[in-house]
């Protein structure tokens, strides 16, 4: 049966200080991560933070339609997914590990 009195409180929370201390230099350095995504061969890409946020869009002339709209817009979702994928996979490579409790 657990028995609440066995807790070292004292080192639980310098547990929980060191975690947080990690979480917030990772998610420091993903903020200044730039990830490119593409579709299209490379004809649009979306580069994006490492915290997701969509930070530049290009463009080849070559895509640009006028009578054809819809496949522009379909190129530069597929490139804005493909780098938010790739932003999502860096940031959980960045996160420290979750430590033993000892509960």
């Amino acid at each position: 049966m657990f028995d609440p009195g066995s807790l070292d409180l004292s080192s639980l929370m310098a547990q929980a200080q060191a975690l947080q201390d990690q979480l917030e230099r990772a998610q420091a350095e993903l903020a200044d991560q730039r990830i490119t995504g593409s579709s299209g061969g490379g004809l649009v890409e979306a580069t994006v933070s490492g915290t997701g946020e969509l930070l530049e869009l290009t463009i080849s002339p070559d895509v640009v339609d006028p009578s054809d709209t819809e496949t522009l817009a379909d190129l530069i979702v597929a490139a804005v997914r493909d780098a938010s994928h790739k932003a999502t996979a860096l940031a959980q490579a960045a996160m420290p590990p979750m430590p033993e409790l000892g509960l």
